[in-house]
């Protein structure tokens, strides 16, 4: 074990109209460090999890944590970035930070406010987590490129529509029973599996259903060492984290074997000492459909090409043998870039703490997996969590 998630917090995810970074920071801040049972004054290390890029003029968050209490001045405080695995790259700094013995308390705040801009302004900064020197004229932007990734692997494996229809539909449904989600909404199979006026095609075999939704919204976390967990209310440990890399340019890769996030998982099992199938579930990095249909492969659940038998079967709804998504993932809960690493994690503390919101809490949820992606597969990030006690 590495360290340990001993407070934590999770606002209201989507349009938030009248919020800003900073009033979303300073409220998932004040919020943690109550929850986490310590005083501002005890925090050692911040880090900022945003991505942005154009989001909001105000592009400097680093020092935006200090608002929330005056003991937090000087504390020294970075902001860490790697596209949509940004959330889950400032955890691995506090995890490093901790590691190195230069702080006894972590905190790390993931943000992003997406929703001043229109769209199609959206869809510019999102394109630059593609290889922008060949992928940026791609059609849809962001979108297209896992258009273009779905396309390629409909023709290797065939149309998987039905497949993904009915990973829109789990999405909905858990993220209907979760209060901090964007869409608390179910959609009926029929309405995700046809295309229609409300329901269009966005990119190749993508419909809107198929996509996540620029939303607003913050998570965070308290770090500490383990030592100092077994004296905390509430410890969730990390049982691993590991964090892999891959080429940028889609052109380098064979881009529907998520070989990076194959490798994240491989080396995040081996190290946990543990087979797939011994986790009670995963929240898993769904930006789109597509991509949650080729994580099932990537994390062993299926044999590549079969990845569609994990959703047909029932194996990843909430009582199936691996749960995926009971948060209503990226697709329900929605995908604040910056924030979205921090807030899977909260969600899998919460689950192993018991304490997720009614209707959403798993029995017997013992061991937890995470897995966020920046980019088309690029950053991959892997965590394995369990109760310290």
């Amino acid at each position: 074990m590495t360290a340990c998630i001993v407070g934590w917090s999770h606002g209201k995810f989507g349009k938030l109209d009248g919020e800003t970074s900073e009033s979303l920071i300073v409220k998932a801040a004040s919020e943690a460090i109550a929850h986490a049972g310590i005083e501002p004054k005890d925090v050692d290390v911040i880090y900022v999890g945003n991505m942005n890029g154009g989001f909001v003029r105000q592009e400097f968050h680093s020092s935006l944590p200090l608002q929330t209490h005056p003991d937090l001045r000087f504390k020294p405080s970075t902001r860490v970035e790697n596209a949509c695995a940004t959330g889950s790259a400032a955890i691995h700094m506090g995890l490093n930070t901790l590691a190195a013995g230069k702080a006894r308390f972590v905190l790390v705040v993931g943000v992003e406010k997406m929703t001043e801009l229109n769209s199609a302004q959206a869809g510019e900064v999102l394109i630059k987590a593609s290889y922008v020197a060949e992928e940026a004229n791609i059609e849809a932007g962001f979108a297209g490129i896992f258009g273009k990734i779905t396309s390629a692997y409909f023709q290797r494996y065939g149309d998987k529509s039905d497949a993904l229809a009915k990973i829109a539909v789990k999405a909905h449904r858990n993220g209907a029973k979760n209060p901090y989600a964007h869409f608390q909404k179910e959609f009926a199979y029929e309405f995700c599996r046809t295309p229609s006026d409300k329901n269009p095609f966005v990119a190749g075999p993508l419909k809107r259903t198929d996509c996540s939704p620029v939303t607003d919204g913050a998570a965070a976390v308290i770090l500490t060492d383990v030592g100092t967990a077994l004296g905390m209310k509430q410890a969730i440990a990390f049982r691993a984290a590991e964090h892999v890399n891959d080429f940028l340019p889609m052109s380098r890769r064979d881009i529907i074997k998520f070989e990076g996030p194959q490798l994240a998982w491989q080396r995040a099992l081996k190290s946990a000492h543990l087979d797939l199938l011994d986790l009670s579930f995963v929240e898993s990095h769904d930006c789109f459909t597509s991509a949650e249909l080729i994580e099932y492969e990537a994390m062993g659940l299926t044999a590549p090409g079969e990845g569609e038998r994990a959703i047909h079967e029932g194996w990843v709804e909430r009582d199936g043998k691996l749960p995926v998504n009971v948060s209503g993932g990226l697709k329900a809960k929605g995908h604040p870039v910056g924030a979205t690493g921090v807030s899977m994690h909260v969600m899998t503390a919460m689950q192993l703490a018991g304490t997720a919101p009614e209707g959403l809490q798993l029995p017997k949820a013992k061991l937890g997996g995470v897995f966020n992606m920046g980019g088309a597969a690029v950053a991959n990030y892997v965590s394995i969590l369990e109760p310290l006690r």
